[in-house]
């Protein structure tokens, strides 16, 4: 019988709405000291099994179909044989984006759901490695992991830090490979622009900044948060104006830069309006360093744009114009804006995928077939990577970034609900118990 004709009977013939409550209950029962609780658990569990061994004992794969029913509802369970029988494999690897993905402040009360953490820990006993891959730093990153999975996973040697999206890869159990710092890989003008930058964001800072925003404590990224509710009004105002201040900031880092440069080869340096007091007033091509940096990440991005037009920052300047020496350091950095939550500038040479390359390298995933869950542009870079590689499938939530969302409904349509990571986990268990009958 046709699979498809199998996952028809066992969901048309046995009550798997039922089965799911108890399976769900079983896994997430909390640990509590109560005879009566822990005699209800043990009750439950042996309901549990007695319906499981009623599919094992009909279907000839039966306790494949058995734990699909127990984790999987209709609708996953036909969506990971259409998995199946596009890709013929099963994921090897999960890389997953934390912040409004596993948990959302607006869906999950920014906690992972226990019934998402409980299926990774599945997916962990089955010998599937797990790449969290984040903006966080890596101390905020290695507490909620083990508070969330537990040291004894988080030590395995089958988990993997991606943090401050790609600036440093975290292994834990992996000798001299356990830590590795990615950003002191790159020239050291580059670095000098972003040390320069951090020393100077805040001290620098208008008074109503330095009172609305902190600094993340990053190791190489340079991120301002608000001190205001992540989405609130507030926060979004601060954050609009922090990303000006921080595109001006790095516009005058550069501009520096570039006019050491010019000194040490002996070519004469950008022109400065006169008076110049280091604040982006250096001139290239006739307009400052600031306008056209400004005009530069507008083009990139029209989040950006959009935020600099609000502000009353957005220079009437053509982006194709920006001078070549300039573009050829702001091609090598990224500014990045989170609609009320961060202004960020990091390093394009250091991203996501370069940090999953690296974690997979580690973990000794030589064949990577990975499930990416993410929300953000950063974490589309994974997902077009693994697809133009045909290394795995993508999800996001359904208010993720709109690019990002167009790629996911592009390719396998795994959007899901705010706060319900789990239902796209319980489809790819389904599809790796598929996957094992060949």
């Amino acid at each position: 019988m046709e699979r498809y004709d199998l996952i028809y009977q066992l969901y048309d013939e046995y009550d798997t709405k039922t089965l799911r409550e108890y399976q769900e209950f079983v896994d997430v029962f909390p640990a509590v000291d109560s005879r009566v609780a822990l005699e209800h658990w043990q009750g439950a569990t042996e309901e549990l099994e007695e319906r499981k061994d009623e599919i094992r004992s009909s279907f000839a794969a039966g306790e494949t179909f058995a734990e699909i029913a127990a984790r999987a509802t209709r609708d996953q369970a036909f969506t990971a044989l259409d998995l199946e029988a596009k890709y013929g494999r099963a994921v090897n690897v999960l890389v997953l984006d934390v912040d409004e993905t596993l948990r959302s402040a607006g869906g999950t009360d920014n906690e992972i759901p226990r019934d998402t953490l409980h299926l990774l820990t599945e997916f962990h006993d089955a010998g599937v490695p797990i790449v969290i891959c984040t903006g966080q730093t890596l101390e905020n990153v290695k507490g909620f992991a083990i508070q969330g999975l537990g040291s004894e996973i988080v030590h395995s040697g089958d988990l993997s830090i991606v943090y401050e999206a790609g600036t440093g890869v975290f292994t834990p159990g992996h000798g001299a490979d356990t830590k590795q710092l990615l950003y002191e890989d790159l020239e050291e003008s580059i670095r000098t622009v972003f040390d320069d930058v951090r020393s100077r964001v805040l001290p620098e800072a208008p008074e109503e900044l330095r009172r609305g925003c902190h600094l993340q404590g990053n190791e190489f990224n340079v991120t301002m948060k608000p001190n205001y509710e992540t989405g609130s009004t507030d926060a979004r105002e601060i954050i609009d104006e922090a990303l000006v201040y921080l595109i001006d900031l790095l516009a005058d880092a550069v501009g520096t830069t570039l006019e050491g440069d010019g000194d040490a080869a002996g070519e004469s340096a950008p022109e400065s309006d006169d008076g110049d007091d280091g604040n982006g007033e250096t001139k290239l091509a006739g307009e400052t360093v600031v306008d056209w940096t400004r005009a530069f990440y507008a083009a990139q991005d029209p989040e950006i744009r959009a935020v600099l037009e609000g502000e009353g920052a957005y220079p009437d300047l053509d982006a194709g114009e920006v001078p070549d020496d300039l573009a050829a350091v702001l091609e090598r950095i990224d500014v990045a804006y989170y609609e009320a939550d961060a202004a960020e500038i990091g390093s394009l040479e250091l991203n996501k995928v370069v940090g999953v390359e690296r974690a997979l390298d580690v973990l000794g995933v030589d064949d990577p077939f990975a499930l990416v869950m993410g929300d953000s542009k950063s974490d589309l870079r994974v997902m077009e990577w693994v697809a133009e590689n045909d290394a795995g499938i993508a999800a996001a939530p359904e208010h993720a970034s709109q690019d990002t969302l167009e790629h996911v409904l592009e390719t396998d349509e795994l959007v899901f609900d705010r706060g319900k990571s789990a239902d796209v986990l319980q489809t790819v268990y389904a599809l790796n118990r598929l996957a094992r009958l060949g």
